[in-house]
């Protein structure tokens, strides 16, 4: 099991405090829930406009076709998808107890019996299924948040920026986008708002969704998507309000990985043909679909497979078969998966998101202790502010999310060079030993040492030189704190 952090050992004693003082009163299960869900996974919310792809990507991450993905809006309750030891549904009504509901799989779906219930009274769905995916971040699929249906739409805000010193039940969110547009850039900013004092764009990762859509899906959608998403990520805006913006074609990555071999031998069948044949049949979608073609594949094949695979996704299958790239059903599936970006996505989540778990969850924790206590202002809670004040302006984990917002919103000017250099070290690409010094994975102990080296006696000059503006001093301050810190680790493991 990976070591905690001490951040999180301070916040679950005040939270026991906290449930000794509001014991028998309305904040107990408020209190009680903010202590276990220190011992959770990490709760990421996968958000955006409706038709963004989110319930595709959440069954790319899983790997397993779970939310539905049909034409139209199909995610109108908010429904959290968590590891369980057996599979089962729970609805937690707005009025009475939760119960567990009957569902059944609609093409690999879940499609499940709310018994009469709308919509409408029902606070979340919540899906428990043995997956390995989820071991690490239980997944939250949310309404669109521009949705033709205001209540739909209202239930996505209302979840993912409640009302003002409400936190989220998310830790992080996956915001998908077809484009950058201002609507998007807000629900960023709200999302990132700061409570406890902490403001950070280290919670939110953007993606650039349906990524095998740009340029109309041709072959070289996915190079154009990646040229996309390097160019948003150069953008101030958006470093001012996530980590990163990956591209992620969702669908070529569900699909991929439970392609079947009657799926592959129908690809297989198009790409026998004469290069014009070809050519003539993937012009667009339509043609593919119905239009009459010499080609042994008949016209509910195709449009099968465009449903599954997308234009892109059956063009670039198969290329990919005649070129001999691919030679049968597991290996096209993996090229797909491969070519995706969902490995890339992945990464960021579980380097990144996962490995800042524990500062995460305190955040959550101390934002929900602050919600209650400012709530009932009582003579004991207020020691317990004070206390969280305490905690939050202590620990150096909640300094270099400071530090990470200081940098990319320009309240501490840096040179360029120096700029790169401290975002790579607080971990920005990564927590890891290696990532946050710029060295690869397999990088051994005398390279690490020599390199942190080389950062706390860069971060310790810029602290002590007399043209350094306070701001920068603090700055510095905290960066060689962090290498202090990683000479630890890199101690431990000597051990």
């Amino acid at each position: 099991m990976t070591e905690r952090s001490p951040v999180i050992f301070e916040v679950r004693r005040l939270l026991d405090a906290a449930w000794g003082v509001f014991r028998g009163t309305v904040a107990e299960h408020t209190i009680d829930d903010a202590r276990k869900r220190l011992d959770e996974p990490l709760r990421v919310a996968i958000a955006g406009k409706v038709k963004a792809g989110k319930s595709t990507l959440l069954n790319a991450l899983v790997g397993e076709e779970l939310a539905p993905t049909d034409a139209g809006e199909c995610t109108k309750i908010v429904t959290w998808y968590r590891n369980g030891l057996g599979y089962k549904v729970i609805l937690e009504p707005k009025q009475g107890p939760a119960r567990q509901i009957p569902f059944q799989r609609e093409r690999g779906a879940l499609d499940p019996d709310l018994g009469g219930t709308s919509a409408e009274d029902v606070v979340r769905l919540i899906v428990e299924w043995p997956s390995a995916a989820l071991r690490e971040m239980s997944l939250i699929d949310t309404p669109g948040i521009a949705s033709i249906s205001t209540d739909v739409s209202a239930r996505a805000h209302a979840f993912l920026t409640p009302e003002t010193g409400q936190p989220s039940d998310a830790d992080a969110v996956i915001y998908l986008m077809r484009h950058l547009h201002q609507t998007d850039l807000r629900f960023l900013e709200t999302f990132r708002a700061e409570d406890v004092g902490i403001d950070t764009p280290l919670n939110a990762v953007a993606v650039l969704s349906r990524a095998d859509e740009v340029g109309s899906g041709n072959i070289d959608a996915l190079g154009s998507a990646a040229r996309i998403a390097e160019r948003y990520r150069r953008d101030d805006r958006i470093r001012r309000a996530c980590q990163t913006v990956v591209p992620v074609a969702g669908l070529l990555a569900a699909s991929g990985a439970a392609l079947r071999e009657d799926e592959y031998r129908a690809l297989a069948r198009i790409a026998a043909g004469t290069r014009e044949q070809i050519d003539e049949l993937l012009l667009t979608a339509d043609r593919l679909a119905r239009a009459s073609t010499p080609l042994d594949v008949l016209d509910i094949e195709r449009e099968a497979l465009l449903e599954r695979l997308g234009m892109f996704g059956v063009r670039i299958s198969v290329a990919l078969i005649r070129r001999g790239s691919v030679t049968n059903a597991l290996s096209l599936a993996q090229e797909l998966v491969a070519r995706s970006g969902l490995s890339e996505l992945r990464h960021v989540l579980l380097h990144q998101f996962a490995g800042r778990r524990d500062v995460l969850q305190a955040r959550s924790a101390l934002a929900t202790l602050e919600t209650v206590i400012r709530a009932a202002p009582i003579v004991p809670a207020q020691r317990l502010l004070a206390e969280a004040e305490r905690i939050t302006a202590g620990a150096h984990e909640f300094a270099e999310l400071h530090l990470v917002s200081a940098l990319r919103t320009g309240a501490v000017k840096l040179r360029p060079d120096e700029l790169a250099a401290a975002d790579l070290l607080l971990g920005s690409t990564g927590t890891d030993l290696p990532t946050r010094l710029g060295l690869p994975p397999d990088a051994d102990a005398a390279a690490l040492s020599n390199q942190l080296g080389l950062c706390l006696t860069r971060w310790q000059r810029r602290a002590q030189n007399p043209l350094s503006s306070r701001e920068v001093v603090e700055a510095a301050t905290v960066l060689v704190r962090t290498c202090e810190g990683l000479y630890e680790q890199l101690a431990r493991r000597r051990v």
